[in-house]
């Protein structure tokens, strides 16, 4: 069953479409300010007429009171003559047969469009508004008695000019916030771009990233998030490389060591003659013999293909003193040697790590000890507590291990000097260091042993099992009272 690889979707880039939510939620924002700005300002307009046409009613009110006026003509054409209105009033005071005096002469007086608008509000008071030439104007009544005498006095305002002066405030309102506007939302694309280039620049590593070339890193530049980001991908890629590189060497390596013995069968096959019963069974065990090499060959392959998955280890608590027992006495089957303990009497009872696999690890370390020393030659096997660390180690008094070959003989298929008679494959410590790596710990050379021979250490961390707590009828301390303790207290990984 097979898969279509989903066409690139098209759509805007992920910089467009911040830069477009930027330009739209200011523009809205702005938009949504003008408008508040606008109806503050009209607002407050309105009721600036309202408070010049207040201070117009009150004067008038207050100069009535004084009764120095006679007839409403007189208190009408008084106030006029001790009143200037601002430039947007008209003072027009009304007399009850319609006769109108005004300050200053103006032509909507004579407009029949006001006289009828202002009939009403002579004999009642009141505000109303009249649509002219000029724009809108608010009439506003306040009537007055005397006597027998009626009469009101108008005061009209013409708004136009205080709303044209708003309208000029919101059209420069309106400019400055469109160039606010395009300012912010190109600031908005430039910061995207360069926030976002981290990323472009990691799609274009990752389509260049290919199983034959991995070298390839991203730059890391700043302290934020997306050059955490950075960091994260550039570190999978350095495992990447380094998992290709190992298993292209180790087919490489393997396809070279599995070369020889199938040459070998192959050519022994060709020249086998049939009819010859004793070469049939020289032949037969010859390759059987090839045979169990490539079985050995192809386990040890096993092992370390193994060795990086995560059941590749069973770890359990674990006696380390029952350990180094087991392994010296499966050790002196290997070889007639002189086979020493070295056990540290200070070793914990239990431990948590894979037994079997720090056995085999041991083990493989005490089989190339016997291959490079001789008969009755002395092989020690020990353990202590370093720290937080549980050593073990394998000492053989032979001709030890060259400084410049300590290193190269823990990687596959790496091998110093070869004693006669020895058919491994340089994979045995190879499988050690991958035991000791699974455990978190390392497997070496000890440079600083003095004396014959090498001392090969395996060193992983010492971790205790989880000790459930004391029950409550625990034992106590006779002196204190205090429950007694289990044991005392062991450094941990």
């Amino acid at each position: 069953m097979t898969t279509e690889r989903r066409p690139d979707r098209a759509g805007l880039s992920v910089r467009t479409r911040i830069t477009a939510a930027v330009a739209l939620l200011v523009t809205v924002a702005l938009a949504g300010a003008g408008l508040i700005v606008y109806w503050v300002e009209n607002r407050a307009v309105t009721d600036a007429v309202q408070r010049e046409v207040e201070q117009e009613l009150d004067e008038f009110v207050a100069l009535q009171r004084t009764g120095d006026f006679a007839t409403v003509q007189d208190l009408l054409e008084g106030f006029l003559k001790r009143n200037v209105p601002d430039d947007d009033e008209l003072l027009v005071g009304w007399i009850g047969d319609g006769r109108l005096v005004q300050f200053p002469k103006d032509a909507l007086v004579e407009d029949p469009a006001f006289l009828e608008a202002v009939a009403p509000l002579v004999v009642d008071g009141g505000t109303t508004y009249l649509d002219t030439d000029r724009g809108d104007v608010r009439i506003t009544a306040q009537p007055v008695t005397q006597g027998s005498q009626r009469g009101a006095l108008l005061v009209a305002t013409f708004l136009a000019e205080d709303r044209d002066e708003l309208l000029q405030t919101m059209r420069t309102y309106a400019l400055v916030a469109a160039l606010s506007a395009i300012l912010v939302t190109g600031t908005a694309a430039w910061v995207s771009g360069r926030l976002l280039r981290p990323l472009r620049t990691l799609r274009v590593a990752a389509e260049a990233t290919s199983a034959t070339d991995l070298s390839r890193r991203l730059p890391e530049r700043g302290n934020d998030d997306i050059t955490a980001l950075t960091r994260t991908v550039n570190g999978m890629l350095d495992r990447l490389e380094h998992a290709f590189a190992g298993q292209r060497q180790f087919l490489d390596d393997a396809g070279h060591e599995l070369r020889t013995p199938l040459t070998v069968l192959r050519g022994h096959l060709e020249l086998l003659d049939v009819g010859s019963p004793q070469e049939v069974a020289e032949t037969r065990a010859l390759l059987l013999d090839e045979v169990d090499r490539m079985a050995r060959l192809v386990g040890d392959l096993i092992v370390l293909a193994k060795s990086d998955r995560p059941d590749f280890l069973s770890p359990g608590p674990t006696d380390p003193s029952a350990l180094l027992a087991t392994v010296l006495s499966k050790a002196s089957a290997l070889g007639r040697r002189d086979w020493v303990l070295e056990a540290s009497p200070g070793l914990p009872t239990e431990v948590v790590l894979d037994g079997q696999r720090i056995t085999q690890a041991l083990l493989a370390l005490a089989d190339n000890a016997v291959k490079h020393t001789a008969a009755g030659g002395r092989i020690a096997i020990g353990a202590a507590v370093v720290g937080a660390t549980l050593r073990c180690w394998v000492h053989d008094d032979g001709a030890g291990v060259a400084p410049e070959d300590r290193e190269r003989i823990f990687g596959r298929f790496g091998r110093a000097a070869v004693p006669p008679g020895d058919e491994g494959f340089g994979l045995g410590l190879s499988i050690v260091s991958a035991i000791a790596q699974a455990h978190g710990g390392t497997a070496y050379v000890d440079p600083h042993r003095a004396g014959p021979g090498a001392r090969f250490v395996l060193d992983v961390p010492a971790v205790l099992p989880v000790v459930p707590p004391a029950p409550a009828d625990a034992s106590t301390d006779t002196a204190t009272g205090a429950a007694a303790p289990k044991g005392a207290p062991w450094p941990t990984s």
